[in-house]
């Protein structure tokens, strides 16, 4: 009896040593099944809304949707319908040599397309609204594309986060019908100018200001730019490879005023339908040299009316512009992030 016991007691001291690992093993799969059930007929991919945390660490769709579909319910990964996606984006121009695609050199659309791809790879183009060059920044730009991938907006914006750049971001997302072309429903763009009124440089500042060493007259530059308000032709205020046979352009406003975080600095609003290639450089240009007496007030009427860039001033650099506000006309989306 003893030694049957001695026998057997190894075999009930392994019982429970080897149970932890069956239970770890049935709970690995258990997890593994209920973490994706894929249904054959819609080909949808479900999943739990506590298995991920949604803290914007998403690396594929599959990461992504475990987080949206938290509120959203399912995402597609298989569906042939198609989803049309509006982006509102942010960056600092200063890394890239410019928005549009261009080969051989890094640029936000590229950047974008690359973010956007790393989530639905069938994407194949972006529909850009404002061709920013070289060195400008953006707070409002606008960009859409269409996916077949049916992620909830909040998804897109932290989504395509975690691809992208520190100099660019995605600061809203908007469902649009497939196919629209937001360049063909701009009401208005609005840039702003910053012009450091400084005989030092701040190092703070650098890359998103044009210094200027001289005090600035805003009572000068504002006379002066009260003529560009309204419809007019605006060929004087284009660069020379600008080669567009229409010239005609509406401003809507033109404003200089001291910035409010810093009253070193001169903002220059300039809003309007459309413009021509550095238009809105060669305005802020002409208006410093007006401010700092290089150019007499009324050079900017004269050149309305003559049509030729050598009345007037110089072309700002692109540092201190950004393309502020897009606005877009856009029927109220049935899902935005953030609303």
């Amino acid at each position: 009896m003893t030694r049957a016991l001695r026998r057997a007691s190894p075999r009930s001291s392994a019982a429970p040593r080897s149970a932890p690992r069956r239970a770890a093993a049935s709970t690995r799969k258990s997890r593994s099944s209920s973490r994706r059930r894929i249904d054959s007929e819609s080909g949808l991919a479900r999943f739990r809304s506590d298995e991920r945390p949604c803290d914007g660490s998403f690396r594929s769709p599959v990461d992504l949707a475990a987080c949206s579909s938290a509120r959203h319910g399912t995402f597609g990964i298989g569906s042939s319908v198609s989803f049309g996606v509006l982006l509102t984006v942010a960056y600092d121009g200063r890394p890239f040599a410019g928005f549009a695609l261009q080969p051989n050199a890094r640029t936000v659309a590229g950047e974008l397309l690359g973010a956007v791809q790393a989530m639905d790879p069938r994407v194949r183009e972006l529909r850009g609204t404002s061709r920013t060059d070289a060195g400008v920044h953006a707070r409002g730009q606008r960009v859409a594309f269409d996916t077949e991938l049916d992620v909830p907006c909040r998804g897109w914006v932290l989504g395509l986060g975690a691809h992208l750049p520190a100099e660019i971001a995605v600061v809203r997302a908007e469902r649009v019908e497939p196919g629209f072309e937001p360049r063909k429903h701009v009401r208005s763009k609005t840039y702003r100018y910053s012009v450091l009124e400084s005989p030092v440089r701040d190092p703070f500042l650098e890359g998103r200001v044009w210094r200027v060493p001289e005090r600035l007259n805003q009572i000068a530059m504002s006379e002066a730019a009260t003529c560009l308000v309204g419809e007019h032709d605006f060929a004087a205020f284009r660069a020379a490879g600008d080669m567009r046979a229409e010239t005609v352009r509406r401003l809507f406003r033109v404003e200089v005023r001291r910035a409010r975080s810093d009253d070193r600095v001169w903002e220059i609003v300039v809003e309007g339908d459309r413009f021509l290639y550095k238009m809105v450089r060669i305005i802020v240009g002409s208006l410093v040299d007006v401010g700092r007496g290089r150019l007499a007030a009324n050079a900017l009427a004269r050149a309305l009316a003559s049509g030729r860039r050598a009345d007037l001033g110089v072309t700002a650099p692109p540092d201190g512009l950004c393309l502020d506000v897009i606005d877009v006309d856009v029927t109220p989306p049935i899902d935005a992030w953030p609303g």
